[in-house]
């Protein structure tokens, strides 16, 4: 089986940086899962994109884009979910 390679927006890792410590290794668990399984079953697809996706940890998500001819998954934003779409 094949893996996906995780890459992150700059913003991204700023925004993860931010999060309660608590909350950074429930995100960190979840994204490296993605590697294996890039749509698991909590998974949502976004409508303004065709390659974009969002998981939901708790308050908290992660919108990340899925491309599968490289095999990567690049993590866009992840922040609380009420300022996740702003």
């Amino acid at each position: 089986m094949a893996y996906y390679k995780i890459e992150f927006k700059p913003r991204a890792i700023k925004q993860l940086k931010k999060l309660p410590t608590d909350i950074i290794t429930k995100v960190s668990k979840k994204i490296d899962e993605l590697a294996e399984t890039p749509r698991p079953g909590n998974c949502k697809k976004l409508t303004d994109s065709a390659h974009s996706y969002r998981i939901r940890i708790g308050d908290y998500r992660v919108v990340y884009s899925i491309y599968d001819d490289h095999l990567v998954i690049q993590v866009i934003k992840i922040g609380h979910r009420k300022d996740i779409y702003k």
